[in-house]
């Protein structure tokens, strides 16, 4: 049980203080009450009814800052999160998270305050960036939560911005495309047979420009006709970092001869181990942009340049991923197929992502029903049986 008691603060005025035993049996108190009816009712809130209901929280331990709890939530997270990930949760936390809550105490954070913290970020902000900046303070809440540092979600109620989904226009190249972009870029002064070979496997086989990076010569499976892929290469800073493919799965991506035979030249002057593709200089290949196409003298932007592609209309190496999505779909490929190649959790991903290639399939039902039923010589809809009159 809790008890009431009056003392003298240091400025003369009259207070009172909550005294009171912890579930562990030790005893502590709650000050500066200025009215004794207040201390009645924290008392009965947070002593009587919470250790009752086995919701108490030490106040002890909400008194620690939200600077020294995201460390403790960063090196609990740190394993589970890729490279890239850690650099961009850190980003966050010191562009929009650190400024404004580094130095509060977890007992200090409320609705009010953090729905207006949200609200400034996303008066300037995306809504993605507004809702990355929120989730690291909803991941050190929870913590708090669960480690029983607070009794009530000071997050409730708060009101976040919604992601407009826009239809995507994609940039989707036709075969003969392909094979001319692929054709231009052997002609580079430097690696014009790796870089052939590299559009030829984005805009036929779909690979991320991050897993064409890693990808080693053991990964072509030239027996089998796969392009097994099972890591990824990302530039943070100024480090190459390597990990597993995006969803965390390695796959195996069918290989068309038209890849393969490009590779098969690549390939056959290198270890097992080495790169299938890098830099003139040996290191990895750079992602490429067609950003700034105007002052852009990178390989691929040349080519593009040379091929008379404008610059509204060229295809990022992103683009090439798509094109070969569009191709596989054209050629006959199902949902689970295309999940499966290009490396999506889900099926219901891929139709998320791709739902414009699969229109057509709705208007072939029909006419494929009606075929379906011919070959079983039923006369449908001209006075057959079961028509209306």
């Amino acid at each position: 049980m809790a008890s009431i008691s009056s003392y003298t603060a240091a400025d003369g005025t009259k207070r009172y203080r909550v005294r009171y035993r912890k579930p562990d049996h030790s005893s502590t108190d709650k000050r500066g009450f200025k009215r004794k009816r207040d201390a009645e009712l924290w008392a009965a809130e947070n002593v009587t009814t919470a250790i009752a209901s086995r919701s108490y929280v030490d106040p002890s331990k909400s008194a620690v800052t939200l600077a020294e709890l995201y460390q403790a939530w960063w090196a609990e997270s740190l394993s589970l999160w890729s490279d890239s990930s850690a650099n961009t949760v850190d980003a966050s936390w010191r562009t929009h998270v650190e400024p404004t809550w580094a130095r509060v105490r977890l007992s200090e954070v409320n609705r009010t305050s953090v729905q207006e913290w949200v609200n400034g970020i996303a008066d300037t902000r995306s809504a993605s960036t507004t809702l990355k900046a929120f989730g690291i303070l909803r991941g050190i809440i929870f913590a708090a939560m669960r480690d029983h540092r607070l009794a009530v979600d000071p997050l409730d109620g708060v009101k976040l911005p919604r992601k407009h989904r826009r239809k995507v226009s994609r940039n989707y190249l036709t075969i003969p495309q392909v094979l001319a972009f692929a054709k231009e870029c052997g002609n580079a002064q430097e690696k014009g047979d790796e870089r052939r070979a590299l559009i030829l496997m984005l805009g036929f086989c779909g690979l991320r420009w991050g897993e064409a990076a890693a990808l080693r010569v053991r990964d072509v499976d030239f027996g089998h006709g796969r392009i097994n892929v099972v890591n990824n290469l990302v530039r943070t800073g100024n480090q190459w970092v390597e990990g597993t493919p995006k969803n965390g799965e390695e796959r195996a991506v069918p290989m068309p001869k038209v890849v393969a035979n490009a590779l098969a030249g690549v390939c056959d002057h290198k270890g097992k181990g080495d790169r299938v593709f890098s830099d003139p200089s040996g290191r990895p290949i750079r992602m490429q942009s067609v950003g700034d196409a105007g002052n852009n003298r990178t390989w691929y932007v040349s080519a593009l340049k040379r091929l008379k592609y404008r610059r509204e209309d060229m295809p990022s190496p992103h683009d090439l991923r798509h094109t070969a999505a569009s191709i596989a779909v054209s050629s006959g490929a199902n949902v689970k197929a295309l999940q499966r190649m290009l490396g999506h959790a889900s099926a219901s991903m891929t139709l998320d992502v791709y739902a414009d290639l699969f229109d057509s399939d709705l208007d072939d039902v029909a006419v494929r029903v009606d075929k379906a039923v011919e070959k079983c010589g039923q006369n449908v809809g001209k006075n057959g049986a079961g028509a209306r009159r």
